[in-house]
């Protein structure tokens, strides 16, 4: 199965889908930089600042005013780390960091977009903004059916002159309409919010470089997130747990996002909590009903 992933969870989403022998398809930036050489340079957020003609540097060049956001120029592993607001230069002359830059401090709807590209031009894609809680923590993650034209309208002409060439998936994410990162695969977390047939339009689009899918059934999807303490280990729930949260009316799927046998200082996870479930509804109330059962089940 020439679908590349990752972790075991993500399997139900991939395992089942036809994929020809000589099409690899990633869902991690770390093979999407190894397939794709030529257009591996989207992953410089610096260059994507630049592109867009935004006022960027790498730290050690002044900003002509402030404030500024500062973050790493290249991160594959958690691309926001190490970013921060800085609202002054003196608070900037003590945050210099080798590898790091600054831009405008943007404003505006943070959104995250999958888009299926053919030889640049975006034939398809879908909008996505996460409901923040604390440090670092989202609640869930709403997939919108309404379309975003200013955000759809950059990202096309961007894509036609910076992306000619390359068909396949990107994941874009911006702040008031403008490209703040991208990503050369599409977010793994809800593919199978984006309706029946979905994935093999993508398997599609790699092996015949075209894009066909009936997207006429979409609505407003969820994708909603259980945490849980740090500083502890956790056991899986049992299977009959996760079923009666799967049977929820309205829920897609169930994640068990987290490995048993692994120290939990291993897992990626934001300041905030530890993740230890997803669950991808066409409900946000049934979303959370099944977190609830499955919280109880966690131990």
């Amino acid at each position: 199965m020439p679908i590349i992933f990752l972790e075991p969870w993500c399997a139900q989403f991939f395992q089942h889908i036809k994929c020809p022998e000589d099409v690899t398809i990633p869902t991690l930036d770390e093979h999407a930089w190894v397939l794709f050489t030529e257009h591996n340079w989207i992953y410089n957020k610096l260059s994507i600042a630049l592109s867009q003609g935004l006022d960027a540097a790498p730290h050690g060049v002044m900003p002509k005013s402030f404030p500024v956001f500062s973050k790493p120029i290249m991160n594959l592993e958690g691309m926001g780390t190490g970013s921060c607001a800085i609202p002054d230069k003196m608070t900037y002359m003590n945050s210099l960091q080798p590898g790091h830059f600054w831009s405008p401090l943007l404003v505006g709807r943070h959104l995250s977009t999958d888009a299926a590209i053919v030889n640049g031009e975006i034939v398809w894609c879908r909008h996505t903004t996460g409901v923040a809680t604390k440090e670092g923590m989202f609640d869930y993650w709403h997939i919108h059916k309404e379309a975003e034209p200013k955000v759809e309208r950059w990202c096309s002409e961007w894509s036609r002159k910076h992306l000619a060439g390359y068909t396949g998936m990107v994941n874009f994410e911006t702040i008031g309409g403008r490209i703040i990162e991208a990503h050369l695969r599409f977010a793994d977390q809800w593919p199978d919010l984006y309706g029946e047939g979905w994935m093999d339009a993508v398997v599609r689009l790699y092996s015949e470089k075209r894009w066909v899918f009936d997207d006429s059934m979409r609505c407003d999807q969820y994708s909603v997130i259980l945490w849980g303490e740090h500083g502890r280990s956790y056991r899986h729930p049992p299977a009959e747990r996760v079923a009666e949260a799967k049977a929820v009316d309205g829920v897609v799927s169930v994640q068990i996002t987290f490995y048993e046998d692994w120290n939990p200082s291993m897992h990626p996870n934001p300041p905030g909590g530890f993740r230890l479930a997803i669950v991808n509804a066409s409900d946000l109330e049934a979303g959370r009903e099944a977190v609830e059962i499955l919280r109880k089940a966690i131990v």
